[in-house]
């Protein structure tokens, strides 16, 4: 059975006093725990409504004054990459996306990563969100199909071998393009594919080398999944096997189960369920606040809600459903949920402190002890 590996993710958000200075402690808090790898998203503002980003909702904004003040995720990496030196943790992008970024560049950026790091680049990829598109003048209308032709350029270039590639596609259509950058020792990074619809899950079957789902599901949707990423593998003539089972989730942790049901029940922290689709809000007798269907993070546009309809959409979100889409509890709990993953398939599990968000900093600040707990007895139970 393969070892399974943890990962950390960072948010890379520009804090008060030195802008990488909250990304840097928690790298090496990672470091400190051995974990595998060390994750960023790639966002141009946060999947949150700004409108609630007060001190008297987040104690967390005296430290990081705004949640939209998102980093660039390749150039972060490069910076963690040149000023820490010790280690061999992985580094990843936890995801790009294909319609902000022609996939030349993302090509282009992950392989160079991969060299400057002897081998330690991930390239996490994935349709994308749309908040992070259409205020942009990004075309939302087909994400799916977009991310497709993004992953088969990504592919035609690194397996071009230097030569004058030619292709035609509705989006990154290619006339003589060069790709001349080497693989690391013949390697290049490996690609983890987000995927949730039936289309997607396809698509990480014929291009991932790992499924790496983060939007809130179940561990047996999670099983049911990888069964069909695998199965699309086999039919475009891949080992079904060599695919890495991988997911994305949220730890919501403090000192005692008092503290975590303190910053579960706040409005903050319910904001974030603003991200589960209605088809999680049925399971729990109710609507999503936004409408029948809604889809949840990916067409969540929260930095246009502003802070009474913010605290309305939130104010009856259920609690068994905040407890389902987040790993939520003492290290104990928390350890205990996370086998229910493992035993639904997963290897390997990336993991993202949420807890920092709540209306105490102090308790905030608390619980990266215990989240430091939960990711060091993963990393040695298992």
């Amino acid at each position: 059975m393969a070892r399974f590996r943890v990962g950390v993710m960072d948010p890379i958000v520009a804090a008060r006093r030195t802008a990488g200075g909250a990304t840097r402690a928690n790298y090496l808090a990672a470091l400190a725990n051995g974990v595998d790898s060390f994750w960023v998203p790639d966002h141009l503002n946060a999947v949150f409504p700004r409108s609630l980003w007060k001190q008297k909702y987040c104690g967390a904004t005296r430290l990081i004054p705004s949640i939209d003040a998102s980093m660039e995720p390749w150039t972060m990496l490069g910076h963690i990459a040149a000023r820490n030196r010790l280690g061999r943790m992985r580094l990843g992008v936890g995801v790009t996306d294909t319609g902000r970024r022609n996939p030349a560049i993302t090509a282009q950026a992950a392989a160079t990563l991969h060299l400057l790091t002897g081998g330690r680049a991930i390239l996490g990829i994935g349709p994308g969100e749309r908040e992070g598109s259409e205020p942009y003048g990004v075309d939302w209308s087909t994400p799916v199909a977009r991310f497709e032709e993004a992953m088969a350029t990504v592919r035609a270039l690194w397996d071009s071998g230097g030569e004058l590639v030619n292709r035609d596609s509705p989006y990154f259509p290619l006339r003589n393009a060069l790709f001349d950058l080497p693989p690391y020792r013949g390697k290049w990074p490996e690609i983890w594919i987000g995927a949730h619809g039936p289309r997607m899950l396809r698509a990480a079957g014929r291009y991932g080398d790992a499924y790496f789902p983060a939007f809130p599901h179940r561990p047996e949707d999670y099983a049911q999944r990888l069964e069909a990423v695998r199965t699309a593998a086999s039919d475009a003539g891949r080992d079904p096997m060599s695919i890495i089972p991988a997911v994305g989730l949220f730890v919501i942790t403090g000192r005692s189960r008092d503290d975590v049901d303190e910053a579960l029940t706040s409005e903050v922290m319910k904001a974030s369920g603003l991200n589960a689709s209605d088809e999680i809000f049925g399971r729990h007798g109710t609507q999503h606040p936004l409408g029948a269907g809604f889809s949840g993070s990916q067409d969540l546009l929260p930095h246009e809600i502003d802070e009474q309809t913010a605290l309305s959409l939130v104010a009856d979100i259920p609690m068994s459903l905040m407890r389902e889409i987040y790993l939520a509890g003492t290290p104990d709990e928390v350890v205990e949920q996370a086998e229910q993953w493992r035993d639904c398939g997963v290897q390997y599990m990336v993991l993202f402190n949420l807890s920092i968000m709540q209306p105490s900093l102090r308790k905030g600040l608390a619980s990266l002890m215990p989240f430091n707990q939960i990711v060091r007895r993963l990393k040695r139970s298992w």
